[in-house]
């Protein structure tokens, strides 16, 4: 009897140890996707992203083409709304593309690569092996990941969980959550197409302006609102708004606040003013940045982004980067005061 248990427990440690063996470990997980999802000479992907941080959720149409080495072309357009905005990176520079405006915006800058986004494959895999800290999951059928965030967003946003299919090895979701383990992004993916070339020539950023400059040739500006204040929402010790003024320039009101206090700063905003033509870029300093609901640009000292037919400027000499990004986030999400 004895003989026959310990026959027993060594065929049964056996069968442990080979499914051990059969099981992949984090390490190469994580180095099999690196491997698939940035050794292509290119892709293109559809997603949905949900916004979640304002008093109604925003959802957004994606499309991302990217040809290997460095061309990107991302395109947002919100449900529901006539808005689109196009990130495009080509052998000439960095655009932002705004149709609704007529404006395209060009910028001397290294994006994506000093600024993952959730919607970029090859972003995501960056993410999930700088962070030494990454925590993998499993089901039956997928990869479940908790890893730090390198965005903008970060200081609010500071962890995503991306969800991958086990049997494609493609990711499936982004779940971008703040501190308190809150929702405040979703990127869903429903298709994604590796090995996908688009030609250079197909970045061209004359291509989306020319076909931009039919569609609004015959279309005025949208009609404006009468133009009202909007403030940030924060929660922030010792930062108050001093001063308020709205002054005439040319015809066009403009709203100046004044925070003072340990995060001080100006907000600027003021009517959009829409463009001739798609075609002549107009330079913007800094970088790109993704702020969920729109694209703006962002300095060390400043940041600057246009929604609802308004124009927002943020200028401070001691608010980092982050929490420059929060106060946008918060004015849009605030609404009018």
């Amino acid at each position: 009897m004895r003989h026959k248990l310990t026959l027993f427990f060594v065929m049964l440690l056996g069968v442990l140890m080979l499914a051990a063996c059969g099981e992949d470990s984090q390490e190469d997980v994580l180095q099999n996707l690196n491997d698939k999802w940035n050794d292509v000479k290119g892709y293109e992907l559809d997603a949905t992203m949900e916004i979640k941080t304002g008093a109604e959720p925003r959802v957004y149409d994606v499309n991302v083409w990217h040809t290997d080495p460095e061309f990107y072309r991302v395109k947002v357009t919100q449900q529901g709304e006539d808005v689109t905005q196009m990130i495009i990176r080509n052998d000439e520079g960095v655009f932002v593309v705004t149709p609704s405006l007529r404006k395209t915006y060009k910028f001397q800058s290294e994006w994506p690569k000093q600024n993952s986004q959730a919607y970029l494959i090859g972003a995501l895999a960056e993410d999930l092996l700088a962070d030494d800290k990454v925590v993998m999951e499993e089901d039956e059928k997928n990869y479940i990941f908790t890893a730090a965030t390198r965005n903008n967003h970060k200081s609010i946003m500071p962890t995503q969980k991306i969800v991958v299919d086990k049997k494609t090895m493609l990711p499936t979701s982004v779940s971008v959550v703040n501190e308190a383990q809150e929702e405040q992004m979703v990127i869903t993916f429903k298709n994604i197409d590796l090995g996908m070339q688009h030609k250079e020539s197909e970045y061209a950023v004359e291509n989306f302006s020319e076909s931009n400059e039919e569609e609004t040739a015959s279309a005025s500006a949208p009609v404006q609102s009468e133009f009202q204040t909007y403030y940030p929402e924060l929660n922030w010790e010792n930062t108050k708004l001093v001063d308020e003024k709205v002054v005439m320039e040319n015809g066009t009101e403009r709203a100046i606040l004044t925070f003072e206090g340990d995060k001080s700063f100006t907000l600027v905003q003021q009517p959009v003013e829409y463009g001739e033509s798609a075609t002549l870029p107009v330079y913007a300093p800094g970088d790109p940045a993704d702020l969920g609901f729109t694209i703006g640009a962002i300095t060390e000292k400043s940041i600057s982004w246009e929604r609802d037919g308004v124009s927002f400027f943020i200028a401070s000499n001691n608010l980092t980067q982050e929490e420059m990004v929060q106060v946008a986030a918060s004015v849009t999400t605030g609404g009018l005061k």
